[in-house]
């Protein structure tokens, strides 16, 4: 889909949408629409329960004295209240408004607004961005789609005074939307294409934005003891995977922060094996390292001031006759020792060991971990908020505030040691999982012990989020991308300097055990 900016003024066809704030309060471009309609705007908001509230959408088709195939006011709230978020879904709404009908173009009139916060030109580009993630389509595997339900529409184009500020602030914005876009995309896809081996190739595509891409095969994860990665892919054809992604944009004397993912390509649960029903879903499984990934990448392709480093574990969770066993006894590459009691609690295995090679490898300044780790966060929190865990407050602070701003929002949840009792082992160092209270925190704690002293550090079990089964204000039913936009503001908000030299591809180097 094109985004395009050009100045106000009433299209000669296609979707129209303007905005109207509450209390039935046209903007100055639907008052000038609804004079050239001859009053049919007005007369529709008084014939109806349309009062202009934040999210209320009413459609004209084939409006009499203007060639568009149909105008749409969208409320737009109180004009104090208007913020990014609010005209990211304005441009949500209006994509789908637009959607319903069989024109290529959709105008948006962005009018400059007395008590807005933002100027229009910004509130321009979130308008645009708003459509861009609300009209994303994973059709890569439909081959007989009917007419009418293929997307005919090709252009979004903002109506703004000023364009080239408009331009200037869709910039950066861009490359956040194809970032979610690459996200949504690697988790919508079936593991039958996606595996392990696949996954890696995509991500060394990245090279091509100045991304360094390094990829661990089993090999030389063995020689860096990394036993609790491997144990949890030991059961699959598919041989497991170690990706390292360096984006070195800011000063090359600052530690990098590092972002791990979870990439469990496949997790039929193993020898712990999943009930059948739903089981289909857990293709989505390696939505942390989908996210770690995009994250690079956006940040690469809008040259982020900043040093960055992506650490993904790629496995396959598969039952065989080689498989990881209840009971089985593996060493992390920290030396610690992990009595695996259920194979299903793989996640927590390979992030124990990406975990530490990061730390090893960079010495982060911070570091940030996203994972589908526990169905018990969902059952704490349900698909409204991502679960946070850290050893930071700072570092909370930060990601909390980012997602507030994106609209990814985190809830932290409470860590402690009495909760360590759950995971204590009679013949190892810990259990891969405790008893079915606090689920999702007896997770965190493990991971926790994979964490150096000093190191800043959270957590974010992203299982309640990653993937929606209705349609979001900017994200249709399927694969969400949550974390790309948080962790892409976080950095830019706290991590980011001044401009500095272009960054040169190095391979990082190896560490063994510590």
């Amino acid at each position: 889909m094109k985004v395009a900016f050009a100045q106000p003024g009433l299209p000669k066809s296609g979707c129209l949408a303007v905005g109207v704030l509450e209390g039935s309060v046209l903007t100055p471009s639907a008052r000038d629409l609804d004079a050239a309609v001859g009053g049919a705007l007005g007369r529709a908001i008084a014939a109806s329960r349309f009062t202009g509230k934040a999210d209320q959408v009413l459609e004209i088709l084939a409006p009499a004295g203007v060639g568009l195939d149909r105008i749409v006011a969208i409320g737009l709230g109180k004009a104090d209240a208007i913020d990014a978020r609010r005209f990211e879904s304005f441009g949500a709404a209006a994509l789908v408004a637009a959607e319903k009908g069989k024109g290529a173009d959709l105008a948006i009139a962005v009018d400059v607004l007395a008590d807005a916060k933002l100027s229009a030109a910004t509130l321009a580009a979130h308008a645009a961005l708003g459509a861009v993630l609300r009209g994303y389509r994973f059709d890569t595997y439909r081959t007989k789609l009917k007419p009418e339900d293929k997307p005919t529409l090709k252009t979004v184009t903002a109506l703004v005074a000023d364009t080239v500020a408009a331009k200037a602030a869709w910039e950066p914005l861009a490359a956040v939307a194809e970032g979610v876009t690459f996200a949504r995309n690697l988790i919508s896809e079936p593991s039958n294409v996606l595996h392990p081996e696949a996954f890696a190739k995509i991500a060394k595509t990245l090279e091509k934005d100045g991304v360094s891409v390094e990829v661990l095969g089993e090999k030389e994860m063995a020689k860096l003891g990394m036993g609790s990665l491997l144990g949890v892919g030991q059961g699959s054809e598919r041989e497991s995977q170690l990706v390292v992604m360096r984006w070195m944009g800011g000063d090359p004397e600052d530690a990098p922060v590092a972002v791990v993912g979870k990439g469990v390509c496949f997790d039929s649960g193993g020898i712990s094996i999943k009930p059948a029903a739903g089981m289909e879903e857990m293709k989505t499984d390696m939505s942390g390292a989908a996210v770690t990934t995009a994250l690079l990448r956006t940040l690469a392709r809008r040259k982020a001031c900043a040093n960055v480093v992506g650490v993904i574990g790629l496995v396959e969770n598969m039952p065989s006759g080689t498989a990881q066993r209840p009971g089985d006894v593996v060493t992390s590459m920290s030396g610690q020792t992990i009595e695996v009691i259920n194979t299903d609690a793989e996640g927590r295995l390979v992030l124990a060991d990406a975990l530490w090679y990061a730390q090893e490898t960079f010495k982060p300044k911070a570091v940030v971990d996203l994972a589908t780790l526990t169905g018990a966060i969902v059952i704490a929190l349900g698909t409204d908020n991502a679960g946070l865990f850290s050893n930071d407050d700072a570092l909370s602070k930060m990601l909390t505030d980012a997602g507030a701003d994106v609209g990814e929002a985190l809830w932290r949840m409470p860590m402690g040691e009495s909760y360590d009792e759950q995971i204590k082992s009679d013949i190892a160092d810990m259990k891969n999982v405790g008893g079915r209270e606090g689920g999702s925190i007896t997770a965190a704690q493990f991971l926790k012990r994979f964490i150096q002293p000093g190191v800043a550090w959270a957590h974010l079990d992203i299982a309640g989020v990653s993937w929606t089964k209705k349609a979001l204000a900017t994200a249709p039913k399927g694969a969400s991308g949550f974390g790309v936009r948080l962790l892409e503001r976080m950095i830019a908000t706290h991590y980011e300097t001044a401009a500095a030299p272009a960054p040169k591809a190095k391979k990082p180097g190896k560490k063994g055990k510590k």
